[in-house]
């Protein structure tokens, strides 16, 4: 098991090695919009990736090219469709805006 912890409500919960972090999100109970079934095409599920980096997956060239399109994006952005908790660290991730719960 992996922790979790979603800001801004202060949520952590343990997930499992492997899962997706849009799906962990949304079984946590929180909103994240999610247009594009996963494709990295949409955008809506952009997040802050702010800690345990090497508890996520690396970021693919189809995650890149859609960041690169999103306004807001910083050196923490990521999308949660595209994310796989690996387990190697807890992660903490910050829902943005009006997307978010």
């Amino acid at each position: 098991m992996t922790t979790l912890t979603i800001k801004p409500s202060g949520k952590t919960v343990d997930i499992v090695p492997g899962t997706n972090l849009l799906k962990a999100i949304l079984d946590a109970g929180e909103t994240l919009l999610s247009k594009c079934g996963g494709k990295a095409s949409c955008g809506a599920c952009h997040l802050f990736l702010v800690e345990g980096r090497k508890g996520a997956s690396k970021m693919t060239p189809e995650e890149n090219a859609k960041l690169d399109t999103i306004v807001g994006v910083g050196s923490k952005s990521r999308l949660a469709c595209q994310i796989t908790l690996l387990g190697t660290e807890p992660v903490t991730v910050e829902l943005l805006g009006a997307l978010s719960g």
